[in-house]
């Protein structure tokens, strides 16, 4: 059983930056797709940035903000954000999965619990 854990979250300023962690336990390899997604209040869950086929996929509200990287050796992945939005507030996800689920949630087999990320104005 794979489990996963994020940590990094906080309050920040709009503009500043925030790396935030997921580790992994259990069986994962270094080619599982590792993806973050995000849930802000009253909203439903969206895609924000993933590791997926050999390919890296964005949504078009990040892209240029937001990296995403892994240390196999330590079973951890990064989002890397910088020049935070208000906008950005929400909880952010980890998700892993062996095959190839881009950015697509509903094909993520494993989940973090979550890590808050509140930007203030």
């Amino acid at each position: 059983q794979v489990q996963l854990v994020e940590s990094g979250g906080g309050l920040v300023q709009a503009g500043d930056s925030l790396r935030l962690s997921c580790a992994a336990s259990g069986r994962i390899f270094s080619n599982y797709a590792m993806g973050w997604f995000r849930q802000a209040p009253g909203k439903e869950r969206e895609f924000v940035i993933s590791w997926s086929g050999g390919s890296t996929y964005y949504a078009d509200s990040v892209k240029g903000r937001f990296t995403i990287s892994r240390d196999n050796a330590k079973n951890t992945v990064y989002l890397q954000m910088r020049r935070l939005k208000p906008e950005d507030t929400a909880v952010y996800y980890c998700a892993a999965d062996p095959d190839n689920p881009r950015s697509w949630a509903s094909r993520y087999r494993y989940w973090g619990q979550g890590t808050q990320v509140t930007v203030s104005s």
